[in-house]
């Protein structure tokens, strides 16, 4: 399965001066890829249809005045293309370079004559809207005549539906680096596909040897997934030389892969319709209640799924309310009671939703179950905070023990981006030895599991080769514990977040020097009705420390004489907190004075935390590993530090986060300073000693 890509960059290349020698100064520079991408995918099917060409236009002729439907004609062997797609033109891309003059209205004609399958084709690409174009610059003859180049060799039998995936995924990000725009996906390398391919089909190969299976990817894109994934499968030469049937099935939303992974399909002989088109969130293209076998998958990470949600929204107000059944499921409160939670990621980053998707189109286990691998970036193993959409997409799916495996793969492994991916490996039919636990396998070490590219591709700077691809499946079918590979139960990811409070703690200090500073001159109309100004203050309190604020309100009334409650709890109160600053020795605050007078007569009594006002600025938050006793871990990890502190056992939240790297994590131990210091001083010997007299 192995591509040598570097094989394919002489055609790439030749592709790509396309833009320079016909279409420069006729269209902007961002426009290129509208005209070349789509004649890239036209020239293949007209050099898959060459062979059989005049038997197509004989069996036309001859029964298009007699059979309404000529599909199964033009599509057989015997009488058609032998493909699942036709052209009835008298043309092929060769015929129209022999008549210059009329090149454009043949060209049309050219285009009208394919099936219905390939219509759709044309019109994702929009490639219509550029005929007109084409014609007013004078270029059509030119472009064509660069395409029929036997330098550029599109040929399905010289061309895999793999390789044709790398080509357009690399004129794409050449487009994007040209123009500066962002690619807006990642696409998968071809090795990154083989060891998904051997995750999924592998350790089920026994089972998989004959049947019927189904095979989706909700992001399908060129399609190399699903190609790839049943040609490792059924390959008589491979590893499972499997004899089952395997359909095809994808979705895509950018109309140019749609169109090339839809032309695939039809190059391949699989069914073209089982790949539709739009929004997998939003438009699901299949029916609701079909289930596959095996889903691979590389989504969007980090992209906005805006829409989708405008899409699903089933609210009146402002917040969104998504009612669907992939993304509405059950999940445990604190309490341990399921209940049934939206579960949506933050609108930004809609990974995590293709992963809901591809659950809710998992066999049933009695009915042989479903395996998936799909491709993420960290923010899926750990975004999201307790009782946040995403920590409830990962509670969900480790609280129903769906989780094999996650393996971290080397950084720059992708065209378009440098940042660490990681496979996830998911599935409702674990084995005995992988029931209730999660294996984690580092294969980021490069060297190790990777090796450099001669000539990066983008940011694609390493990649594996079969020895790697080897190593890794190795690990994983080993399941043992090991520098790279680390086993744990699901619920070692789960924790409690609680919410810890402290009273707030006043002191009153310096009133005297406050005042003087003009400090709460704001408050002499409020002092003034109340009888009395605000030199009271400064000389009841002077400029001493009061560390009981709740004393200091006591005293201060009855100095003042004022009995009333309400006038004591709120505007004594208010006017003594100008003067008044948090201090950690100061005494609890409590809401209401008569609480404290019942305190100070009873102080073996225990004070409820609800009776004190909370300092807003010491909430904290505590994630308790769901392995622990949340009492024993507060009193050993919190009170010691904050011996006044509580939490509300009524509001606590369940999360669960994977950090995959810190299981992973090494420390390097300092080096030893005499060490250093003289190595130091024996690179500055050739300087007379100068740096040993600034050292001494």
């Amino acid at each position: 399965m192995n591509l040598d890509t570097q094989s394919l960059q002489p055609i790439i290349n030749f592709i790509w001066t396309v833009a320079d020698d016909v279409l420069i100064n006729k269209y902007l520079e961002n426009q290129y890829q509208d005209v070349i991408l789509p004649m890239t995918v036209l020239r293949r099917l007209d050099l898959a249809l060459e062979p059989t060409k005049d038997q197509v236009l004989k069996t036309h002729k001859e029964f298009k005045s007699k059979i309404d439907n000529l599909l199964g004609l033009l599509t057989s062997k015997e009488h058609g293309s032998g493909l699942a797609f036709y052209n009835t033109s008298p043309y092929t891309m060769k015929k129209l370079l022999d008549d210059p003059k009329n090149i454009d209205s043949n060209f049309e004609d050219y285009l009208n004559g394919f099936s219905e399958n390939v219509q759709d084709i044309i019109s994702k690409f929009k490639f219509r809207n550029q005929l007109e174009t084409l014609e007013n610059g004078g270029i059509t003859f030119s472009l064509i005549e660069k395409f029929c180049n036997p330098k550029i060799e599109l040929r399905p039998e010289k061309i895999s539906p793999m390789a044709m995936g790398y080509m357009f995924e690399d004129l794409i990000r050449r487009f994007n680096e040209k123009t500066n725009a962002a690619a807006g996906r990642h696409f998968t390398p071809r090795e990154i596909i083989e060891l998904m391919t051997h995750l999924v089909y592998l350790p089920v190969k026994d089972q998989i040897q004959n049947g019927t299976f189904l095979v989706y990817d909700p992001c399908a894109g060129s399609g190399a997934m699903l190609t790839q994934s049943k040609k490792y499968a059924t390959n008589p030469d491979g590893e499972i030389k499997s004899k089952a049937t395997f359909h095809l099935y994808g979705q895509e939303n950018t109309g140019e892969m749609y169109a090339v992974c839809k032309s695939d399909m039809l190059l391949k002989g699989e069914d073209p319709d089982k790949i539709k088109f739009g929004s997998t969130l939003s438009e699901y293209g299949f029916d609701p209640n079909l289930k596959f076998n095996f889903m691979l998958t590389n989504p969007p990470y980090g992209t906005s799924w805006k829409e989708d949600q405008k899409e699903l929204n089933v609210g009146t107000a402002k917040k969104i309310e998504i009612n669907d059944t992939r993304f509405n499921l059950p999940i445990k409160n604190f309490k341990g009671e399921l209940e049934e939670t939206c579960l949506t990621s933050r609108s930004n980053d809609g990974q995590l939703m293709f992963m809901l998707h591809m659950l809710s189109k998992m066999k049933a286990p009695k009915d042989g179950g479903s395996r998936i691998a799909s491709v993420h970036n960290g923010s899926a193993l750990f975004t999201g905070d307790a009782g946040s959409g995403e920590s409830g997409i990962r509670q969900y799916i480790l609280e129903n023990d769906l989780l094999e495996c996650i393996i971290q793969l080397p950084n720059d492994m992708f065209y378009n981006t440098g940042i660490a991916t990681y496979i996830w490996i998911l599935s409702n039919v674990k084995e005995d030895k992988r029931k209730g636990k999660v294996q984690l396998i580092n294969a980021s070490s490069k060297g190790e599991f990777s090796k450099k590219m001669r000539k990066p591709l983008g940011d694609k700077r390493v990649e594996l080769n079969p020895s790697h691809i080897l190593d890794i499946q190795n690990l994983y079918f080993a399941f043992e514990e090991n520098e790279y590979s680390k086993i744990f139960d699901n619920e070692d990811f789960g924790f409690y977040q609680i919410t810890t409070q402290q009273p707030l703690k006043l002191a009153i200090t310096n009133c005297k020097e406050k005042i003087r500073n003009g400090k709460g001159a704001y408050l002499e109309d409020l002092l003034n009705v109340a009888g009395f100004n605000i030199e009271v203050i400064a000389d009841f309190f002077g400029d001493d420390i009061h560390l009981d604020f709740n004393k200091s309100i006591i005293d201060f009334s009855s100095h003042l004489g004022v009995k009333k409650e309400g006038f004591i709890n709120k505007t004594i109160r208010d006017v003594l907190s100008v003067f008044a600053e948090t201090n950690s020795d100061a005494k609890p605050v409590f809401k209401n004075i008569n609480d404290y007078k019942k305190h100070k007569t009873q102080p073996e009594k225990r004070v409820e935390n609800t009776k004190y006002i909370i300092d807003k600025d010491l909430k904290d938050f505590e994630n308790v590993p769901m392995t622990e006793n949340i009492e024993t871990y507060f009193q050993r990890e919190v009170k010691p530090f904050a011996p006044d502190a509580w939490y509300d056992k009524k509001k606590m939240k369940v999360g669960y986060n994977i950090p995959l790297t810190k299981h992973f994590y090494k420390y390097d131990e300092l080096r030893n300073l005499d060490v250093i210091t003289k190595e130091i001083l024996s690179l500055e010997q050739e300087t007379d000693g100068l740096l040993k007299e600034i050292i001494d």
